[in-house]
């Protein structure tokens, strides 16, 4: 058997197994097996499909050995989130109630990762209902950074960053409503995805019920993976309409060319309101890769950031409070505590106001659009801040509002519906450090080119050994 496996990324083993060189059981038992071995230090793997995924592996194995058409990802393993469906597995958003509730059909990105041959492999922990900023269940507890187990993996697809961050899988789906793919990728020193609104199909239901509008238009369902060749290739498969989605757009996945040297708007200190000297460091040190690369750098911030993030807050915060009845049967006191936090710093507003910041949304997205077609891509932080220490998030209204501040820009972009990859740029002090990349509506390729070439001069991180 082929060993180490679990140290390559989701193109190489696809590679791999599409000449033979190692079969996709090998690759799957591969990941089993340093699941059993890491998982126990991280919790991040919650429940593990190993049955069905050697079937799945097995079956591609035949299809190779009679010379059938192998998918671009056949062979690769992937871990997904628990608010996302896996036919067969319970999606349970990490609470009691829903711990039986076992889907009965994929979601629209796992569908098309298995179209493509990936091979679910796992389900990884979230925060309740993933409302809030690090990754704590009722049903499966606290998943550990796996650099600091004193600090806080992100969240909410925390379970992710760190299944890809510990080599437990080389490709994981998550989903980002202001920062839920990036942030733990920063955290894990790993890269993600958040596409733009309608690049990828979702099913955001919880149950019969569709969702309400802020719902509908913020969050995205986004990968997360090790390099970003494979964030490449995982948006070339999740990207296109889907009967299940109306919203999706068909959009081409290459925009049409824009003049050379591209402009880069570079904003270490989004907004102005105080950046850590690391998180600075890591803009500059990607602002140069990107300008040793042909870029034109220029020090250019967003336009109306903190308009962006206080209508963000409003919307959300009003459509909450109307179903907070239900959520806070659902949710443990940490979660009550974070979303009460949450409505004390930017509450819910009256229905005429909230029309009023629908008409404000479309502004806001006009002015980002415009900026960037000046700027076709924007360097920033993901988190303005370090790592912050397990429950800071939710120890009071001062540290609550410092985090939400560090996560303005991922805010920003997830309000406008536009895309971004993160991706990592160095250490300090042993901690993975990183930017996000950001690009207008459907450019996600402008992304990808970008964070490649920071990757290029910078290097990869991750996978790391937690028990080290």
């Amino acid at each position: 058997m082929t060993t180490g496996l679990w140290k390559r990324s989701a193109w190489e083993l696809a590679g791999m197994v599409a000449r033979g060189e190692c079969s996709a059981l090998e690759v799957v038992d591969d990941h089993l097996h340093r699941i059993s071995e890491v998982n126990p230090s991280v919790n991040a793997v919650t429940n593990v499909l190993a049955d069905s995924a050697r079937e799945a592996a097995r079956a591609v194995d035949r299809r190779r050995a009679s010379g059938e058409a192998l998918g671009p990802l056949a062979g690769v393993p992937f871990t997904t989130k628990e608010n996302l469906d896996v036919a067969g597995s319970a999606t349970t958003h990490g609470v009691p109630a829903l711990r039986h509730a076992v889907a009965p059909l994929d979601a629209p990105v796992v569908q098309r990762l298995r179209e493509a041959g990936a091979i679910p492999l796992a389900r990884t922990n979230l925060p309740d209902l993933s409302l809030r900023m690090h990754t704590r269940s009722q049903l499966h507890g606290d998943t550990v950074n796996p650099w600091d187990p004193s600090l806080s993996p992100g969240g909410s697809s925390g379970g992710e960053g760190v299944a890809l961050a510990t080599g437990m899988s080389p490709l994981g789906l998550g989903n980002d409503a202001g920062g839920s793919v990036r942030l733990p990728a920063l955290l894990g020193g790993v890269a993600a995805l958040k596409p733009s609104y309608g690049r990828f199909p979702g099913d955001r239901s919880i149950g019969p019920r569709d969702l309400t509008l802020s719902s509908q238009l913020i969050p995205v369902d986004g990968p997360l993976a090790r390099t970003v060749a494979d964030l490449r290739v995982a948006c070339h498969v999740l990207a296109g309409p889907d009967p299940r989605d109306p919203r999706v757009v068909p959009a081409p996945l290459e925009g049409p060319p824009l003049a050379r040297p591209l402009r880069v708007a570079v904003t270490a200190d989004p907004g102005g309101l105080g950046v850590h000297p690391d998180v600075r460091a890591a803009v500059e040190l990607a602002a140069a890769a990107l300008r040793d690369a042909g870029y034109v750098v220029e020090e250019v911030d967003v336009p109306r950031l903190a308009e962006t993030v206080d209508t963000y807050g409003h919307m959300i915060m009003t459509e909450f409070s109307l179903s907070w009845p239900m959520l806070e049967r659902l949710l443990a006191p940490d979660g009550r505590r974070y979303i009460e936090l949450a409505m004390a710093l930017r509450g819910p507003v009256d229905l005429a106001e909230y029309v009023r910041l629908t008409s404000v949304r479309q502004g806001l997205q006009r002015d980002w659009a415009q900026f960037l077609a000046h700027h076709p891509l924007v360097l920033g932080p993901v988190f303005t801040e370090p790592a912050v220490p397990v429950g800071y998030d939710t120890r009071g209204p001062e540290e609550h509002a410092r985090c939400a501040n560090a996560l303005r820009l991922c805010t920003a972009t997830s309000f406008i519906g536009v895309p971004a990859v993160a991706v990592p740029t160095h250490l300090a002090g042993g901690l993975p450090q990183g930017v996000q990349v950001i690009a207008s509506f459907y450019r996600e390729d402008l992304c990808l080119d970008a964070a490649a070439a920071i990757e290029a001069r910078l290097g990869t991180f991750a996978p790391v050994d937690p028990r080290s």
